[in-house]
């Protein structure tokens, strides 16, 4: 009778084959690149050498220095303790009350960026760079350069700055920050606290983070240590291209870093080399999400669509025929199911553009084509505005309501804010800012568009005045303006 059972070489000869195949496989773990396992989705680098070499010779150190003006050291970003050496409210009563004299001082400050062209752009953050009377650039390899910037976007942090030398520079490539997934490893090259050159490495966290800093918010979240200094370095992926720009920390948050998506950055990148500035794309229109009550009350589901609560006279959307209580749907065919996404999607349409908005009203769809206007150029056509020309300062302001609050993600309610400030204006050069809240001038407390006019109007010519303002993310302070 002939048996089925496996004879014993035969047996051991099976064991045999799979411990060499595992061994092979275990050898080809430590041998392969550190790319290719990456690429595997499933084994940790053996290490980041190659990649930190590749990358840094176009990771830039960035010094700069600032002249501060009266109660300058409200001006710090970091607070430690807002009852202790760092309180900026001990600067703000002393201005009131004569405890110290006031001067101008020097601020310097650090912070990282990188070459993106071989003639000398770099990318850096906004706040790394903003109101510098001086940038200082370090490479590397140790050489020096003075910096000039060539534009700016406070709202999304983002600046270009340019270096010059009949050498052309090492410079990193842009990656695709859409495609990169939860889980997967980067790397941040950066001057935390000045130690330039620090290289730390992690996974993505999280994608498409809010945390409050602007109207913009889309970041990237990793361990990947960032820290005071690292601010505009890139974030590296496997394949050594930039896919975000490190730019924020969370204090106390023990490692957690966010970064600006490239993507978001490129078209940002792209309107500062070209034009300077950016031009963002403008409805015309206060709108808020939609949650469970709203839902119910308009017979639609939760997180469909976005509800335009007012429609500022004058605009593209009132011209168009979008009312209050319209709820949009689409643009272009792309659903929008958050106020954040219709305003990103709003404000990177180039101006001019007609595009075509599904709405909701009273049950029926509807679709209107709207001609893209350009922020700031027709949102001061709105009610609570006085123009530059008439207040002799450069400055344009507007009510603060609930909506407008809403509209500039700033948490004040009420009062009059800084809508727009003429460039070399005696606003400008006293400090004002867009965004800016003005509390009183000469003590008097300002809560109207109209009041702002009224005691602009009464003061002197060549008369000087206090403006008490409040700065969102900075505090309270006082800006001295000669009319």
């Amino acid at each position: 009778m002939t048996s089925n059972k496996i004879k014993p070489d035969a047996f051991n000869c099976f064991y045999y084959l799979i411990y060499l195949t595992a061994g092979l496989l275990t050898l080809l773990c430590f041998y392969l690149p550190a790319d290719a396992r990456q690429t595997s989705g499933f084994f940790v680098p053996e290490s980041f050498s190659n990649l930190a070499d590749s990358v840094s010779p176009a990771v830039v150190n960035i010094r700069t220095e600032k002249t501060i003006k009266d109660g300058g050291r409200v001006f710090r970003q970091f607070n430690r303790n807002p009852f202790g050496q760092d309180d900026p409210f001990q600067d703000f009563f002393g201005k009131f009350f004569g405890d110290e004299q006031q001067r101008d001082h020097k601020q310097r400050s650090l912070g990282s960026g990188f070459l993106i062209t071989k003639d000398g752009y770099i990318v850096t953050n906004n706040h790394v760079v903003e109101d510098a009377d001086k940038i200082k650039v370090k490479l590397k390899n140790g050489n020096e350069f003075d910096a000039e910037i060539e534009g700016r976007d406070p709202k999304t942090d983002l600046a270009l700055i340019k270096i010059k030398s009949k050498d052309p520079f090492p410079h990193l490539k842009f990656g695709d920050s859409e495609a990169l997934q939860v889980g997967q490893w980067v790397v941040a090259i950066g001057s935390p606290f000045g130690l330039e050159q620090t290289v730390t490495a992690g996974i993505v966290s999280a994608k498409g983070r809010v945390i409050g800093s602007g109207p913009y918010d889309d970041f990237i979240q990793t361990d990947a240590s960032i820290n005071p200094g690292n601010s505009g370095g890139p974030l590296i992926n496997m394949d050594g291209e930039v896919v975000g720009i490190n730019t924020a920390i969370v204090a106390g948050g023990h490692g957690i870093g966010f970064a600006i998506p490239v993507n978001l950055a490129k078209r940002i990148i792209d309107q500062l080399k070209n034009h300077g500035e950016v031009k963002r794309g403008l409805l015309g229109i206060t709108i808020q999400n939609i949650d469970e009550e709203l839902a119910e009350y308009y017979g639609i589901k939760s997180g469909k669509g976005v509800l335009v609560a007012e429609v500022f006279p004058g605009t593209p959307a009132d011209a168009a025929g979008i009312k209050p209580h319209d709820i949009i749907l689409s643009v272009n065919g792309i659903k929008v199911e958050t106020s954040r996404a219709l305003s990103s999607l709003i404000a990177s349409t180039a101006i001019g553009n007609v595009v075509k908005i599904d709405i909701l009203r009273a049950g029926k769809k509807k679709t209107f084509k709207v001609k893209i206007g350009r922020m700031d150029d027709t949102i001061f056509s709105s009610k609570g505005t006085t123009k530059a020309s008439d207040d002799k300062i450069g400055v344009q302001v507007i009510d603060l309501t609930p909506e407008t609050a809403n509209r500039y993600q700033i948490p004040e309610t009420s009062g009059v804010m800084i809508s727009n400030v003429i460039k070399n204006s005696k606003g400008a050069k006293a400090g004002l800012r867009r965004g800016d809240i003005i509390k009183e001038i000469n003590r008097v407390p300002i809560t109207t568009a109209q009041e702002y006019n009224t005691i602009i109007g009464k003061i002197k010519k060549n008369a000087p005045f206090n403006m008490l303002i409040k700065r969102i993310h900075v505090g309270f302070f006082v800006i001295k303006i000669v009319k």
